[in-house]
């Protein structure tokens, strides 16, 4: 199973590592590892959206190895992967699930990001590891969210608690709860409306549905994930900054890691802001939403086999 997650994360950051490992092969081709060569890696880190601080690190690590005299490809590499494990976490800590009591998941971010797909796929990681579940389509302000979000936990066969266009999000919540409460449901995953982080009543809302949820559930939401579009860059930083501020985030969901060549982005929003990543979306089935694993995210950027 292992070697199955790391291949697909391998295979997910094919656009971000060939730029990567094109740019290491480039710098370690030559005679000489001189500072032409590199500011041409530093600018390859950046273009991978590692952000400039890591990026720096990762240059003063590789003029340590020149310095000693050791340039080869293996030398080269095997800096740069040790920089960027020490600016991962061990591991992503899991919350702790309270016997007795739903555990509940708010999961936020702003409109096209992947969000009520992330939902579903969610839904089914805690479906398959023996979990009753129920979604709360609190995104009652696009009748396609609720759409998109029927479509998913059916594939899921996962209950779906909803309610009209318009209706009240907060009345979506309280519904989800007292039912998850009364069937004994193992996991509640609230799909928030998509918002944008500017928008200071929708994050106002945001905070009513965990006054709601706190009511009904002790402690609730136990997690409240944020959904960041990968493609988006440093952008995706922008936002898990905002979100901090209006929200108490205990980690990121990283999506549409296989479509873009700046998957680095996940070591930028933990170096700048600790958040755990969690997950990462490397494609569109239900079982493309994997456990972030440092090693092989490493690995999947820097070109190391999955064999």
């Amino acid at each position: 199973m292992a070697l199955r997650i790391f291949q697909r994360i391998v295979r997910g950051l094919k656009r971000t590592r060939d730029g990567i490992a094109g740019t290491l092969q480039g710098v370690v081709g030559g005679t000489e590892v001189d500072e032409e060569a590199l500011e041409e890696l530093e600018a390859g880190l950046l273009s991978a959206d590692l952000g400039p601080e890591l990026s720096a690190n990762i240059i003063d690590e590789v003029r340590v190895q020149v310095r000693k005299g050791t340039t080869t490809h293996e030398d080269i590499v095997g800096a740069v992967k040790r920089t960027l494990l020490n600016a991962l976490p061990a591991g992503s800590p899991v919350a702790e699930r309270k016997a007795g009591q739903p555990h509940v998941i708010f999961v936020v971010g702003i409109n096209g990001g992947g969000k009520t797909t992330t939902v579903g796929k969610l839904a089914a990681r805690e479906r398959a590891e023996g979990r009753s579940v129920i979604v709360a389509a609190a995104d009652t302000f696009r009748a396609a969210a609720i759409e998109q979000l029927e479509t998913w936990t059916q594939r899921a066969g996962v209950t779906l608690v909803k309610q009209r266009e318009r209706a009240d999000p907060a009345a979506v919540v309280f519904d989800a709860l007292g039912m998850a409460v009364a069937r004994n449901v193992d996991t509640v995953i609230v799909d928030t409306a998509g918002r944008l982080h500017t928008k200071t009543n929708l994050m106002a809302e945001l905070e009513k549905l965990g006054r709601v949820a706190t009511r009904q559930v002790e402690n609730a939401p136990h997690e409240v994930l944020l959904v960041v579009d990968a493609t988006t860059g440093q952008n995706g930083l922008v936002q898990a900054e905002e979100f901090t501020r209006a929200t108490n985030l205990s980690g990121v969901v990283l999506t549409k890691l296989d479509g873009t060549a700046k998957g680095g982005v996940a070591l930028g929003i933990h170096k700048r802001l600790g958040l755990p990543i969690r997950y990462v979306g490397v494609g569109e089935t239900l079982e493309d939403l994997l456990p972030f694993e440092p090693e092989s995210y490493v690995d999947g950027l820097l070109g190391e086999s999955a064999e």
